[in-house]
């Protein structure tokens, strides 16, 4: 089910367009990661589907479960903003007040009932591993500690919809490490999560959805295997070094459904219709004839190379 929806949105600022025609759904349950370049709108798409900002042009809308009907975000943003949960990239926790302080004050500030508050603050120290800090000033934490409580301060109202601008950067890798497996672990509780990002090798960890931004507007957006497709290599290469009975293999190569076939010193180049088809049609005859292989090179390419040839206006 939809939860957000951007239609043909464009945000400008001073009749400049930092967003042009943007069209996006946000599905329930999904951890999508928006990436781009430095100052591409990737803060300002997050601040569209908060309600934070209108579009100049266009929709964004929210689907409500009890009409299932999509109504304009912005103009019912009271009755939306106890689903939303946003985690800027600066601190938004108070550093002279504790970690319980500064939860119940979140809390308090979206109208929780004081018997469920208790409750969900309770609960939420636990799940974010700060129970034992919970009387410990804001200010006197680690940078992963207070990476958690803001975090924690998004999630104390229990969301449907977690917003956050890039939650690892200037997070050592241990504790990257830690924040991606908190965000995975309250995606798994039902939480669906949108994050702008520039560190594209966490991105490729935790996604079920990309958006890549670029000059304005969305280039691609889908899984990673969506995106990943039309940069798929259009061949595949086998070391022959090691082949038992490389004839053989020749041979049932050339009856394959393939364009070309280039032989190498020590290795052989093939073109096929469709590469996932043939290394199947090749793992089968290995397997009948008792082949030994290998090596096959049949690298998928990575989201920063995918990021950089798009962004190098190479598409």
């Amino acid at each position: 089910m939809k939860l957000i929806e951007l239609k043909e949105v464009t945000r400008e600022y001073n009749k400049v367009p930092v967003l042009q025609d943007v069209n996006m759904a946000i599905e329930e349950g999904e951890l999508l990661s928006i990436i781009g370049p430095s100052g591409s709108g990737k803060t300002t798409l997050l601040n569209l589907i908060s309600g934070f900002l209108e579009p100049t042009k266009g929709q964004v809308l929210y689907y409500s479960k009890i009409t299932q009907k999509p109504e304009d975000l912005t103009r019912n943003l009271h009755r939306v903003k106890n689903r939303l949960g946003f985690t800027p990239q600066h601190n938004s926790f108070y550093p002279k007040l504790t970690v319980k302080e500064n939860l119940l004050h979140f809390g308090d500030l979206h109208g929780l009932k004081r018997e469920t508050l208790i409750a969900n603050v309770k609960s939420l120290l636990q799940f974010t591993k700060l129970f034992d800090h919970g009387d410990k000033l804001a200010e006197d934490l680690s940078g992963g500690m207070q990476r958690r409580l803001d975090i924690s301060c998004s999630l104390v109202h229990k969301p449907k919809l977690l917003l956050l601008d890039e939650p690892t950067a200037e997070l050592d890798p241990k504790l990257q490490a830690e924040i991606l497996q908190l965000l995975q672990e309250v995606n798994k509780q039902g939480v669906t999560i949108v994050i702008a990002s520039n560190q594209l090798d966490i991105v490729e960890k935790v996604s079920t959805k990309v958006a890549l931004i670029h000059r304005s507007r969305v280039r691609m957006q889908g899984s990673l295997e969506e995106i990943r497709k039309p940069f798929l290599r259009d061949h595949f290469t086998i070391n022959l070094h090691h082949i038992s009975n490389r004839i053989a293999l020749l041979e049932a190569l050339k009856k394959m459904p393939v364009s070309r076939i280039v032989e190498e010193e020590g290795k052989v180049v093939v073109y096929p219709h469709n590469v996932e088809q043939t290394l199947q049609h090749i793992l089968a005859v290995i397997k009948q004839e008792n082949l030994y292989l290998h090596d096959v090179d049949l690298r998928q390419p990575t989201l920063q190379e995918i990021f950089e040839k798009v962004t190098s206006d190479q598409l």
